[in-house]
């Protein structure tokens, strides 16, 4: 019964592994000096988050001094002293220090059988504010905050009174001023809480996981596990995956080596595998891109000619009625080109049947030759604005007959 159960689970934990072992297509590093360019949208983002702060109405006694606080509004952040880091193994700190908060609230104070109302400008000084972004990916594949840390403290506050019990206020004002930092204390982790898991993750739900690159074929940018943060830089490891938009369970199997990025010295790294590449060629190539049919006008005149010399002995044995009718090339690529990554560069890998075609009006067209062509292009990738861009350059290609040896060999002397 044992050594069933055994061979029921070892497939199922063969997959899993497999699963889990999953390479990236691609590898995106954000370093330390990357941070500086997210810190100042973060300050600004925690700005926004903790000026919305809403306080309760808070009552108070003390002895004949009774006092009611309402309609508490954060007029000013001033986080002077703020630093994004990154915290290794969790995520993201964001660390404010020695900063201040202005802020102004209704008052409403009976003292003995004085009744006095009016609104006081108030300080929070020494504001003290760190706060540790934990970071996962979700179900789906993006990027989830999963859990916030914080810790915040006011050191003081101060007050201006005035009107008439200005003196009484200035007795009394420690006591109000400690009631409030308790207050406020007490909202701020609360709110930058409520912000990261609620309004940022809703955001990053937005974001789409699979998306159309073109209207052949779209691409799976999925993360394929959590994020890997050290003291220097954040990795976030993506699938990298093209697809055919018609066929998109039709996809290529991920047996390459993944991208490899050692430096830390810019702000931000790009690495791509050669699945990357593949998948994309492969996708197009089920999506039949890599096809043409050169006709008509479409034929270069000195192609034709060319086509015509070379090929005249031929059309007159098959019949001489022939010489005046239409040729047609056609290419198509017969196998997904295959990339190719090395120090010295990238290459792609490419062979396509190539066809000569006579034309007769009203009969089905004759072939003349068929040819398979080996190339092989240099290719140059950059980043263009928001586009990833690659450019081919022919190195070098080879073509020969699929008709004859002799063919072949002419073909062979005429391409040299």
């Amino acid at each position: 019964m044992t050594s069933c159960v055994l061979s029921l689970l070892f497939p199922l934990l063969l997959v899993s592994n497999m699963a889990a072992a999953e390479p990236a297509g691609c590898k995106i590093r954000i370093t330390d000096k990357g941070l500086e360019m997210l810190k100042f949208e973060t300050q600004k983002f925690v700005e926004e988050e903790l000026s919305n702060i809403s306080m309760p109405e808070m009552k108070g006694k003390e002895g004949r001094f009774q006092y009611t606080i309402t309609n508490v509004k954060i007029k000013e952040l001033n986080l002077t002293h703020a630093d994004l880091q990154f915290i290794p193994d969790v995520g993201l700190l964001f660390d404010v220090q020695n900063s201040s908060i202005s802020l102004s609230f209704y008052r409403q104070i009976l003292y003995w059988f004085f009744y006095d109302t009016g609104h006081i400008n108030a300080s929070a000084e020494g504001v003290n504010i760190n706060t540790a972004v934990h970071l996962s990916r979700d179900d789906e594949g993006r990027l989830k905050i999963n859990n916030v840390t914080c810790d915040a403290k006011i050191r003081k506050m101060r007050a201006e009174f005035s009107g008439t019990l200005g003196k009484v206020y200035d007795f009394l004002g420690k006591f109000l001023m400690t009631g409030l930092r308790f207050y406020l204390n007490k909202q701020i982790c609360p709110a930058l809480n409520h912000a990261a898991l609620v309004h940022v993750n809703s955001m990053l739900e937005t974001i789409p996981v699979r998306t159309e690159v073109d209207s052949y074929i779209g691409i799976d940018y999925s993360l394929i596990d959590d994020p890997v943060v050290t003291s220097q830089s954040l990795d976030m490891h993506f699938r990298g995956m093209f697809f055919d938009l018609s066929h998109q369970n039709l996809t290529l199997v991920n047996y390459a080596v993944e991208p490899v990025i050692r430096e830390f010295d810019r702000m931000v790294y790009l690495a791509l595998s050669e699945f990357f590449f593949d998948s994309g060629l492969f996708s197009y190539y089920t999506a039949g891109i890599f096809q043409m049919h050169i006709v008509n006008e479409k034929m270069p005149k000195d192609l034709e000619m060319l086509l015509r010399t070379t090929y005249f002995g031929t059309i007159m044995m098959l019949n001489p009625a022939l010489m005046d009718a239409p040729l047609s090339l056609q290419l198509a690529v017969n196998s997904p080109p295959k990339t190719s990554i090395k120090t010295s560069g990238a290459t792609v890998v490419m062979t396509a049947i190539v066809k000569v075609m006579v034309l007769p009006p009203g009969q089905p067209p004759v072939q003349l030759s068929s040819m398979t062509m080996e190339t092989k292009f240099n290719a140059k990738v950059s980043i263009r604005k928001k586009r990833l861009a690659v450019h081919a350059d022919l190195r070098r290609f080879k073509i020969f007959s699929n008709q004859s040896a002799l063919e072949s060999l002419a073909v062979s002397v005429f391409s040299s």
